[in-house]
């Protein structure tokens, strides 16, 4: 069971619903350690003090901020959470918004929210319900782990749940960062129409689960192979960029080969759904013929007992 890594209250008007804050994700990557190229020495980080040359133990190093002059004011994590909203356990809603109007850009991380305790599951309940029913998102701001985060909670079947978020000068202007920007080049309708088709056949349900970390595998079975001392197969090189003239050409023949494949995997999945009702009319049979042959035992039985 996983521990909780934010405990407080969500407050709304004067209403406060205790709440116990947990991580909805994890990254599956292959851990790995530093070493001295062509040795088999370790690199390991220190904590040193530049002036004596010692390593310094984590919990006697604080927090310096810079005031100019080479001159800095010293914090201590204490003296930074008492002057965090509610010493760091409040968590208050500003207001309600439609989830939907909320550019993904400013998403960072899920967490999932549990009750605080059984006798505030009912506080709990309320929240998650009211959001439900009105199908919006509770936006507000809470401090964890020394930083203030803008959060979105929302009610996801029987919890709530909350995406921490940038706040909007955390999100940078794409003409600052972006360049070249895309110029005023239109696309001809014949390509956009193709384009369309292209879309329109690879369109399908959202299934999370039919997506997989294939890059983790590779480098998985890369540290196998080094170890038993087999060939590595490097992966095929990434795809050239589609030449302008060629562009129509290259949406054609992609549409094309997307049906082909959907048309396979229809094949497949129909074959296997009717090796499957084959299977389960044969075990119906069977079963059907047992039920017959035991019910004519059970009467004949029956008739010996009388006679």
């Amino acid at each position: 069971m996983a521990r909780s890594i934010w405990s407080g209250v969500i407050s709304f008007g004067l209403v406060s619903v205790p709440v116990a804050m947990y991580p909805a994700t994890r990254e599956h990557e292959v851990s790995f350690h530093q070493f001295e190229k062509g040795t088999g020495d370790r690199i390991r980080y220190q904590r040193i003090n530049e002036r004596t040359g010692q390593e310094v133990d984590y919990e006697d190093i604080v927090k310096g901020a810079n005031v100019g002059g080479g001159d800095y004011v010293m914090l201590e994590p204490e003296e930074l959470d008492e002057v965090a909203p509610g010493r760091s356990r409040s968590l208050e809603i500003h207001q309600f918004v439609d989830l939907g109007e909320i550019d993904p850009v400013y998403f960072q991380k899920t967490y999932y929210l549990g009750p605080g305790g059984e006798e505030t599951t009912k506080a709990y309940v309320l929240l998650r319900d009211s959001l439900a029913e009105a199908d919006l998102a509770a936006i507000g701001t809470l401090v964890m782990r020394g930083k203030e985060y803008l959060a979105a909670i929302r009610a996801d079947g029987p919890l709530l749940v909350l995406e921490t978020m940038f706040f909007a000068d955390e999100v940078r202007d794409p003409k600052e960062v972006v360049d070249p920007m895309p110029g005023r080049v239109k696309a001809r309708p014949q390509e956009l129409r193709m384009a369309g088709q292209l879309i329109e056949s690879m369109t399908a349900k959202w299934v999370p689960s039919d997506f997989r970390d294939s890059y983790t595998d590779r480098v998985r079975d890369l540290i196998a192979a080094k170890k038993a001392g087999d060939e590595v197969t490097a992966a095929e090189a990434a795809p050239e960029a589609t030449d302008v003239t060629d562009l129509m050409e290259a949406l054609r023949r992609s549409v094309e080969q997307t049906r082909q494949r959907r048309g396979t995997s229809g094949a497949r999945k129909s074959t296997a759904k009717k090796a499957t009702a084959k299977k389960a009319t044969a075990k119906k049979t069977t079963a059907k013929k047992a039920t017959k042959k035991a019910t004519t035992a059970k009467k004949a039985g029956a008739s010996r007992k009388a006679a």
